[in-house]
C-alpha cells in the first residue's frame, strides 16, 4: 500500500523543520560532505524522512561510499521513495523524494555496490535515526 500523503503548506514547514533541514527537504539544498551526523553511524536501526517521519532506509543497506553523505544500496521499500530528473548545477541527475511529504533526500547513483549497484546518496540532516532496542 502506498504511503499516505503529507502536505503542509510552506509556512507550516518553515515553522516545523529547522531552517538547515527546511533548506534541504524543501528548497532542495544539500548539506557540506563529510559533516553531517548519520555519515559515519554504525548503528543498527532506521532512516526515517524528518520531515514527515516514514521509514525510509535500514541500517542494513547503508556503506561507507567515500562521498562525503550517508550512502545506502536501496530503500527500506520501493514504495518509500520517488525519483525526479535533476538538471540543476549543469548536471543531469536522479533526485530522490520522500515518497510520503516529497521532502528532497538526495540522489542515486548507478556506482554503488551489489546486489543493486545502486548508490543512494542522501543528506543526514534529512533523515532522523532510531536505533534497533538493545543493539548500538
Amino acid at each position: 500500500m502506498p504511503p499516505r500523503k503529507v502536505e503542509k503548506t510552506d509556512q507550516e514547514w518553515r515553522e516545523f523543520l529547522s531552517a538547515e533541514q527546511y533548506l534541504v527537504l524543501r528548497l532542495k539544498g544539500t548539506e557540506p560532505p563529510f559533516s553531517g551526523e548519520h555519515y559515519r553511524n554504525k548503528a543498527k536501526g532506521v532512516y526515517y524522512c524528518a520531515g514527515c517521519g516514514s521509514p525510509l532506509f535500514s541500517s542494513e543497506t547503508k556503506y561507507d561510499s567515500g562521498s562525503g553523505w550517508p550512502s545506502f544500496w536501496s530503500p527500506i521499500d520501493e514504495q518509500a521513495v520517488e525519483y525526479a530528473e535533476d538538471f540543476s548545477y549543469g548536471m543531469h541527475r536522479t533526485e530522490v523524494l520522500c515518497a510520503t511529504c516529497q521532502g528532497h533526500l538526495g540522489h542515486v547513483f548507478d556506482d554503488g555496490p551489489p546486489p543493486t549497484g545502486k548508490r543512494y546518496c542522501i543528506n543526514s540532516i534529512a533523515l532522523k535515526f532510531s536505533a534497533h532496542s538493545g543493539e548500538a
